[in-house]
């Protein structure tokens, strides 16, 4: 198994270096920096959105004839470590990395022409309807139903945990069509305009006082026969290719080194309260180099998993093994940052955002306000996206066997 850049994938990663140099403004930079929440803002995200836009490089995990950039496995985790380092802001994947590769996969050529140029350009914002209020991790046991009348589907339940749905002009969701077959069987894949009678947004707000998601009610929504991906009843086929995008389809290794990096060069001028500064704790140094270690591991596992890629195999049940161990990490990353900033991690603005000329002063730094927002709203990784239980029982069912 060969996992070492080729002469060309290096000279890629000096290409995305240059580009990054020249064209990621220190004003995103510090947007992302300044982010406690899951998500950036889409005044942050969509600026940077666009400029990769005009670069052609927005949607590099679609095939080259929907727009995509053509970049083999490799160079997409060349391009996103780069990002990572560089301090880039997260674009938003729910256009890009979940709906658009499902729409390439499964859409028919007027579905394609009609939404992949709007999410490339940005024009259209989407969220994700999977989760309900008793259908989380047991997604298969959703109840909002879509009744078809002629070419038309009536929607009617609800869904939660929206992300951003009080940005979004559409919604991809699942939806009951059939109550007598096998749950799974029962489901279909709907798009639906946010824009309508009978689409109703409510704010879930966090513990720390940011608003990413939602609940939304739909009360005999609408929308049209040509809006549905793949049969009725595929919907669950469909999910699950979604589903492995959104696990295990981006490198986590790369953010968590460069959140280590930070810690430690912060670990050199924070007191420690008793003798010099926090680097010269022997207990602090010794979780910090065993964070690093499990990063660097996670980032040998997902270079093997390009190099399963590049041989033509399915990435499989490893994107479950990478969801579970990043976001663990990082949750210990975000507890090992507190106990780092000590009382000044403390703080908890409730003013939105923090960049910008209007931002609240710090207490302390810049960092440390942000601390408490990023532990509180990162305690959802292990939940969102499948939980830990359920990525651990996809690695016992399909890797041991049991």
């Amino acid at each position: 198994m060969d996992m070492d850049f080729s002469a060309e994938d290096l000279a890629f990663r000096d290409e995305v270096r240059t580009f990054l140099a020249e064209n990621l403004p220190e004003h995103l930079r510090d947007g992302a920096r300044r982010t406690p929440g899951v998500f950036v803002e889409p005044d942050i995200g969509m600026e940077w959105h666009r400029i990769l836009n005009k670069q052609g490089w927005v949607a590099y995990h679609w095939p080259k004839e929907d727009g995509g950039t053509g970049w083999t496995p490799t160079q997409k985790f060349i391009f996103e470590k780069e990002c990572a380092l560089a301090g880039a802001p997260s674009i938003s994947i729910l256009g890009l990395r979940l709906v658009g590769p499902v729409i390439c996969a499964f859409g028919t050529p007027e579905q394609k022409a009609r939404f992949l140029p709007r999410i490339l350009s940005g024009e259209d914002y989407w969220c994700q309807g999977y989760s309900e209020p008793g259908s989380g991790s047991d997604l298969a046991s959703l109840k909002t139903s879509a009744r078809l009348e002629g070419d038309t589907y009536t929607v009617n339940g609800s869904k939660i945990w929206t992300t951003h749905a009080h940005h979004a002009n559409w919604i991809f969701a699942l939806v009951r069509t059939n109550t007598e077959v096998k749950k799974q069987q029962g489901i279909t894949f709907l798009l639906l305009p946010m824009d309508q009678p009978g689409v109703e947004v409510t704010p879930i707000m966090s513990m720390s006082g940011d608003h990413e998601v939602n609940q939304v009610f739909f009360s005999d929504a609408q929308t049209g026969v040509e809006n549905r991906i793949g049969d009725e009843g595929q919907g669950w086929t469909i999910a699950k290719y979604l589903l492995e995008n959104e696990r295990g389809g981006s490198c986590y290794a790369p953010r968590l080194l460069q959140s280590i990096d930070k810690l430690t060069d912060l670990a050199e001028t924070q007191p420690s309260g008793v003798n010099g500064a926090v680097a010269h704790d022997l207990r602090f140094r010794d979780r910090l180099s065993r964070a690093r270690l499990e990063a660097e591991a996670l980032e040998v596992t997902e270079l093997r998993i390009l190099a399963e890629l590049a041989q033509g195999r399915q990435p499989g049940p490893q994107t479950s093994l990478v969801k579970l161990l990043g976001s663990n990490l990082g949750q210990e990353i975000d507890t090992l940052r507190l106990e780092l900033l000590g009382l000044d991690a403390l703080q908890l603005p409730l003013d939105r955002p923090l960049y910008g000329n209007e931002a609240p002063e710090p207490v302390g730094s810049e960092v440390a306000q942000v601390a408490m927002g990023k532990y509180l709203n990162n305690r959802a990784s292990t939940i969102f996206g499948g939980s830990d239980e359920v990525q651990k029982n996809i690695i016992a069912k399909t890797v041991l066997g049991l």
